[in-house]
Parts: C-alpha cells; sequence; structure tokens
C-alpha cells in the first residue's frame, strides 16, 4: 500500500478539514465550508479535540444512551465512581435559600478560604508567605480560568509547547492581544522542557508569558523538584508571566510498577506553589480544580490562584466572560477540600490509576504497540503509530478504523497547538500519534483494548485493503450533503 503524504489523499483528513472550523487558513486557494458561511461575521473556531470526536462517534452510532456498548477512551476525564480506599463520593448536597443568588465572580469567600489553607498545607508550610482567599478566584471550569486569564493579559508575545492541551489553541485563537510563540517538544528527548533554552528565549523573543500544563497532558510528563524551582524561579528573575495548568497534580506515580511499590511511595502531589517565594510577588498562575483530582468534572469547580492583583483582574473578567460558578456547588465542595480527607483521596488515586497504568502498558507491549516516553504521570498514553503499516500510522485514519470497532482516542494533531491552521497535517510532530485515556474503569479499558487488537490484527493480515476509506460521514457534512443532492 503506498504511503500517503499528503491529506488530500486520505479519507480521514477530508472529512477533518469540511468540518467547520478546521479548514486550512493562509492558505490559498480556499473552497468555502457551507457550514461555516451562516451568519455574517461569525468566525468558526474549532471544535477541541474531544468535541470533535465526540461528533465523530455520533456519526459512526455512538449516543450517550447506549455509551456503555461503546469505549471511549478519548475524553480527558477520571473515572468519578467509587474507587477502592477512596472517601465517599458526594451523592447529594444542601441547597440555602442564600445559594439560590448569584455567587460573586470571584467565588464563595469560604470555599476561597478552603483553597488558599489546603494550598499552605500542602505546599507552604514553614513558608513565611502564605495564601489567603484574596489569591483564589473560583471559576467555573478549567476553561474558564484559562478565558478569564487571557482575557486580562495585553498585547504580549505567549510561549506554548507542542504537544499540550488541545484547549490552548482556541484560547490562543480567540484572544488575539496574545501573541502564539510556539516550542516543539521531542519525543527523543522525553518530551523534555529545557529551562536554559526557555531562558534564551525569553531573551530574545521577548517572551512575557509561558502557558503549560504540568503534569503534561497528553504526554504524561511532569516538571518537578528542581527542574519546577528553576522554572519558578526563571519567570521571577525575568518577570515572564508563567500560567501552570496543575490539573493533574495528584497523578504522580512512583518509578517501580504498582506490583512493587509500598504505601510510603504515594502520597506526593506536585505545583509550583512549593517554590514561589512571595505569593503576591512572583508571576505565577495556578489553574486547578476538582475536575480531575477530585474525580469531579460534572462539577465545573475551579480555580485560579495568583498574586492578589490578579484576583480583582479575574474578578472583572469573569464578570463578562462567565458570571461565575455554580453557588451551591461551591459550598458544598467546602468539606471535599480539607486537607485529612484530601490525603485520602490522594493516596487511593494514586494507586488505583498506577494499577490501570501498568495495565495499559502491559496490553499495548503485547500487542507489539511501543510507547516510547511511557507516563509518569496525567491518565494519558501519548502512543507513537509510526511502526504500524500505512495507512493506520496516522492518528486521524487509526481513530476513524477505531470509529467502526465502537472504541474513541483523540488523533495527536489536536495537541499540535497551530492557532492558525496553516501546516499540511501530514507534517505536523503530533500526526503519527494518537493519546488514548486510562481514565475511565478496567473493564472499559479492556474493551477498548480488545478493539485496538482486533485493528492490528486485520491491518497485520490480510485486511490493509479495507483500511482508510468507507468511514459514515457526518449527516450535517459538506460531504454527506453532496451525496444526497
Amino acid at each position: 500500500m503506498k504511503h500517503m503524504h499528503h491529506e488530500s489523499e486520505s479519507e480521514a483528513h477530508r472529512i477533518f478539514r469540511e468540518s467547520a472550523g478546521h479548514g486550512p487558513r493562509g492558505l490559498v486557494p480556499q473552497t468555502v465550508n457551507p457550514d461555516e458561511e451562516t451568519v455574517p461575521g461569525i468566525q468558526h473556531p474549532g471544535s477541541t479535540g474531544v468535541i470533535y470526536c465526540s461528533d465523530r462517534a455520533m456519526a459512526n452510532g455512538f449516543n450517550y444512551a447506549s455509551s456503555h456498548e461503546w469505549s471511549n477512551l478519548g475524553q480527558g476525564a477520571p473515572e468519578a465512581g467509587p474507587i477502592p480506599d477512596a472517601p465517599e463520593r458526594p451523592t447529594t448536597i444542601s441547597v440555602s435559600v442564600d445559594s439560590l443568588e448569584y455567587a460573586p465572580t470571584t467565588g464563595v469567600k469560604e470555599l476561597r478560604e478552603a483553597v488558599a489553607n489546603l494550598y499552605n498545607y500542602t505546599y507552604r508550610q514553614g513558608k513565611e508567605s502564605q495564601y489567603t482567599f484574596e489569591n483564589v478566584c473560583i471559576v467555573p471550569g478549567g476553561r474558564a480560568g484559562l478565558s478569564r486569564v487571557a482575557a486580562v493579559i495585553g498585547d504580549v508575545y505567549t510561549s506554548y509547547q507542542v504537544p499540550d492541551y488541545t484547549a490552548y489553541d482556541q484560547v490562543l485563537s480567540a484572544f488575539r492581544r496574545l501573541v502564539p510563540v510556539p516550542t516543539t517538544l521531542d519525543e527523543e528527548d522525553s518530551y523534555h522542557l529545557n529551562i536554559e533554552q526557555t531562558r534564551k528565549d525569553i531573551r530574545s523573543q521577548g517572551l512575557q508569558v509561558i502557558i503549560a500544563s504540568n503534569p503534561r497532558n497528553p504526554t504524561g510528563q511532569v516538571i518537578r523538584d528542581q527542574e519546577l524551582k528553576d522554572l519558578v524561579g526563571l519567570a521571577r528573575e525575568t518577570s515572564t508571566t508563567l500560567i501552570l495548568d496543575e490539573f493533574y497534580s495528584w497523578y504522580i506515580y512512583p518509578e517501580q510498577s504498582a506490583q512493587n511499590a509500598k504505601d510510603e511511595d504515594y502520597g506526593r502531589s506536585v505545583s509550583s506553589a512549593d517554590f514561589i517565594n512571595d505569593v503576591n510577588q512572583d508571576p505565577i498562575v495556578i489553574v486547578d480544580g476538582l475536575t480531575k483530582n477530585w474525580r469531579l468534572p460534572g462539577w465545573r469547580i475551579c480555580w485560579v490562584v495568583g498574586p492578589k492583583n490578579l484576583v480583582t483582574a479575574l474578578s472583572q473578567s469573569g464578570s463578562f466572560l462567565d458570571g461565575g460558578a455554580n453557588h451551591p456547588l461551591q459550598i458544598a465542595a467546602v468539606p471535599l477540600l480539607d486537607p485529612e480527607r484530601v490525603k485520602r483521596e490522594k493516596l487511593s488515586l494514586q494507586k488505583h490509576f498506577h494499577k490501570k497504568r501498568d495495565h495499559v502498558l502491559g496490553r499495548l507491549q503485547a500487542m507489539n504497540l511501543k510507547v516510547r516516553v511511557p507516563p509518569r504521570a496525567t491518565f494519558y498514553v501519548w502512543l507513537d503509530l509510526e511502526s504500524l503499516p500505512a495507512p493506520i500510522n496516522n492518528g486521524l485514519t487509526f481513530f476513524e478504523e477505531l470509529l467502526k470497532e465502537k472504541t474513541i482516542v483523540i488523533p495527536g494533531i489536536f495537541f499540535d497547538i497551530n492557532p492558525s491552521h496553516r501546516r499540511n497535517l501530514f507534517n505536523s510532530p503530533c500526526h503519527h500519534f494518537v493519546r488514548l485515556s486510562f481514565g475511565p474503569p478496567l473493564a472499559d479499558l479492556d474493551k477498548g483494548l480488545d478493539a485496538i487488537e482486533r485493528v492490528l490484527h486485520k491491518a497485520r493480515g490480510e485486511g490493509r485493503r479495507h483500511f482508510g476509506h468507507g468511514y459514515k460521514k457526518s449527516i450535517d457534512s459538506p460531504t454527506a450533503l453532496a451525496t444526497f443532492v
């Protein structure tokens, strides 16, 4: 089978480009996509990876009523149900009459205090400078936190890394005052952020803002200990604002396997809050929340922690962007941040997800799928498909083939933060990857891994001529419309 070199040769890539917001920009000639030409002055920003993949799954018969028939290894969500030795899951919330009112755009004071206390207890014991409620802004989800921060940043060069969290693409596209400056992290270097190179970039490129996830989505790597201290120190010395998305701060795994790890190997977490000198002077902005660590993604209760003058600005941007987080759930969240409860949550989560990580890596290895840079954190596997036979050696085609098997993964190109969509997708450094999530329960993981096994079995046998075509079009895609005319 011939190797494809351009997206126009691939059905999976053509379907992607025809989806509203995913056409190439800055390239001529460009065909008009009828889905995008609806209301004058409106431009589709492009969906995040999970939304696009869910839409494609629905075109293939997925719906939330029958979701148990599918394995969703795509969504970046941890299992929300009970896990061994964890505190009981919240199943009811009390709604007082007062909580029927709007909450302040910075959030309920009691919850802001609980967040500040937890950071002080976990990362700032014995340090002179301590967080107070004035350093905390409660926001309705991590994306809202990023959007509020982006809305108060002036005209600056903003450094980001490839690959990284898919929503940064939309944030950097929507808030035009942030001029995006990419740095590509290499698989050969285990996706390591070189602090000295960052120092040179700040000087030579005039960077004023650095945005990154840590622990890192999708590669599962983490900046910690001395390296994280150096990064915080660099931001302080150069007056460069460092925005760290720390949503996976508890998903840290010991070096040894889950089978050999001891109790004392668990219970640590990672945050730049550990290395800040002055909470009101150091230009460090932390975004985190209940979504991943507490395994409560549906609550949409998150926070931004930083200097108090930043929190004042975030209150103002929140007043026109999102209006604030859910009031009753903010009140219900307060007891969940009790340090003793958090200790139990953290231990149970790390042990459980460590076992799942080892299980998934073991099964991939048995299929001869090499994870060259195994995850040390998060609940993601950044899977390199380059050694597979064409055409399933790229993320978009592999994704489409798995949809036929009722399994969802995320193609790597969604983590190639490329705000102008200018590149031929085949040239993207993320093109031959997919991200697998081991967030779901073990039975769902095995269902998805069985599906990957079936696709590989077909590919390595006689079935390759059946790959790369025959994908179900979404009913509202231009391609589908063309077939009905």
